[in-house]
């Protein structure tokens, strides 16, 4: 599939403020223009990017029923009743339940956890759970990542004795449940000045006004930042705003002092001694704790995060692992069993999305499975598993597609759904599915047009290849951490030419290894383009070409070097 180019080109507004910002700050105009296309125009917002300050996090009490939350908890604490921790099954919700763990341990002995299973119980708060808690005399549960639509189970909860305090960031319904509190930014009366906070955000922000509250010092609550870092890495949120700076210490904590659990995996990813980036969780940490959630329970993740000695984390570290390498086979094999459906659709180039089931595929790995298929067919994709009495399902999207209110225009049709603007879960019956999906691929046939389903790669700047050295690097480093709403900047380099040694390389040389010049510049700058070894004849033509990409840095044997991640090349004009 070709990918299609699209350069933001500055107006003249945003140059007149990129030079003004780089006459401030001495930066690169590059750099400076890249800040303001994201809303940074003075010096002082520069700073405040650059150097994320945790005094600039936003005051808990000012999220709807915080002081409901926190007067709820301090009496628990007070009366040394049971409470029982709950989250979801993934990254989010384990991190979550860890960090909401962590903290209260010290402040009381009749604390316990609970994931519920994503076979038995599905997503989200079940009546096992609830009974679990009941059964074991518990009379507060918090639960975190999960529970902003669960009107039956509170009520049913109620009626145990049990009070919730609800943790949650996903969208809430027009009627909320009937918790204790419920501590949501989405709210359509929250007045909170950030909304994007992650499952994990939301539980920091609860125990930051739990410590508000008693007069506790917030360095205790500073050392589990690691874990809200993983979390906002992994569930794909904004890195902007509150997240920004949550993200920002919780790497350095990551880099400097991780936790026993975390260390464990960043040694089993082979991490170790190296600088932990956002990209590095999202590939890398994240999935394997994802897999225990996928593959086994959730509840071996949170034992991991908890653990309190190096053998019991390189223990559990290895079994979160072979997990993930399990789910890795499960995850191609159920692919290719998903495009072999797609093959036989009699009309696929005219379909604008794509809905395939198969009651025997693995539950765990179908968010993944919709994941590759968006990517591959550039499609929003729904794939479909039968489990217990229902269909389950997860689904993804491509850009400029909600995906979420898609699937909330077939809520007649549902069991149960949730989720956000490019990824959510839902639940039906049997007898439904034709008319779901016949619904669903109505809805996207009429909203969706013809360029979402063409792979867009935007480019944020054109740069001469001087211009790309080590102090632009350092600059450019230091808009870390990058993510979505502040992606790693993309740039593009026209009519470059192969400096004569660049070759192809790779067990099936499917890759080029470049070695590059321009018109301005007889230094040979280093890339790597992966799978594109069709562009090699061209290249080694010594014919000029286009190429986009991201700058890394590459070290090897204690020397490092910039090297051109190679995103897309052209040989045509773009």
């Amino acid at each position: 599939m070709i990918n299609k180019w699209n350069f933001q080109t500055p107006t003249e507004e945003e140059l007149r403020k990129r030079d003004a910002l780089a006459a401030e700050i001495g930066f690169s105009p590059i750099i400076c223009l890249l800040l303001v296309q994201r809303g940074i125009t003075t010096a002082e917002e520069a700073r405040k990017f650059f150097k994320p300050n945790l005094n600039d996090l936003h005051d808990p009490f000012l999220m709807p029923d915080m002081d409901k939350a926190v007067k709820r908890l301090n009496r628990a604490l007070g009366n040394k009743e049971k409470i029982l921790i709950y989250g979801d099954y993934d990254v989010d919700g384990t991190t979550a339940v860890s960090l909401v763990y962590k903290y209260l341990r010290p402040y009381s002995s009749s604390l316990d956890y609970y994931i519920p299973d994503r076979y038995d119980e599905g997503y989200g708060i079940s009546y096992k759970g609830i009974d679990y808690a009941s059964d074991n005399g518990v009379s507060l549960i918090i639960s975190l990542d999960c529970g902003i639509k669960a009107i039956e189970k509170i009520e049913y909860a109620k009626g145990k004795g049990i009070d919730f305090i609800i943790c949650d960031h996903h969208m809430p319904d027009d009627t909320l449940p009937d918790a204790v509190a419920v501590l949501d930014a989405k709210r359509v009366d929250s007045i909170y000045p950030y909304e994007h906070l992650s499952g994990c955000g939301v539980g920091f922000k609860f125990m930051q006004a739990f410590a508000k509250s008693n007069n506790f010092p917030f360095s205790e609550l500073e050392k589990l930042l690691e874990l809200t870092a993983v979390s906002i890495a992994s569930d794909i949120v904004p890195i902007t705003g509150e997240n920004r700076i949550l993200a920002y210490y919780g790497l350095k904590q990551l880099n400097s002092n991780p936790s026993l659990g975390l260390k464990g995996i960043i040694d089993i990813c082979g991490l170790t001694g190296k600088d932990i980036t956002i990209s590095d969780i999202v590939f890398k940490i994240g999935p394997r704790i994802n897999a225990s959630g996928r593959m086994m329970n959730g509840k071996e993740a949170v034992e991991l995060l908890l653990a309190k000695d190096v053998e019991s984390a390189r223990e559990k570290s290895e079994n979160i692992n072979q997990y993930n390498d399990e789910r890795r086979e499960l995850d191609k094999k159920i692919t290719d069993e998903a495009n072999a459906i797609i093959d036989e659709f009699a009309n696929m180039e005219d379909r604008k999305a794509i809905v395939v089931y198969n009651r025997g595929w693995h539950k765990g790995v179908i968010g993944i499975v919709a994941s590759r298929l968006t990517e591959k067919y550039y499609r929003p994709a729904v794939v479909l598993t039968k489990s217990s009495e229902l269909i389950t399902g997860s689904a993804r999207s491509v850009t400029g597609f909600d995906i979420y209110k898609a699937i909330e225009n077939c809520r007649d049709l549902l069991e149960n759904f949730g989720g956000h603007t490019y990824a959510a879960g839902l639940s039906l019956r049997e007898e439904n599915l034709d008319a779901f999906t016949e619904r669903f691929l109505k809805l996207a046939a009429d909203e969706i047009i013809p360029e979402q389903m063409t792979p867009q790669i935007d480019i944020d700047a054109i740069l001469d290849l001087k211009d790309i050295n080590a102090k632009f690097m350092s600059e450019l480093k230091k808009m870390n951490p990058f993510g979505p709403d502040n992606q790693k900047p993309v740039f593009c380099s026209l009519n470059v030419k192969d400096y004569g040694t660049s070759k192809l390389v790779g067990k099936e040389l499917e890759h080029i290894k470049l070695e590059l010049i321009d018109d301005k510049s007889n230094t040979p700058i280093h890339g790597i383009a992966f799978g594109m070894h069709q562009h090699s004849t061209h290249i080694k033509g010594m014919k000029p070409f286009n190429i986009c990409y991201t700058i890394e840095e590459n070290t090897y044997n204690g020397n490092t070097t910039l090297q051109l991640m190679i995103k897309d090349i052209k040989v045509d004009d773009i």
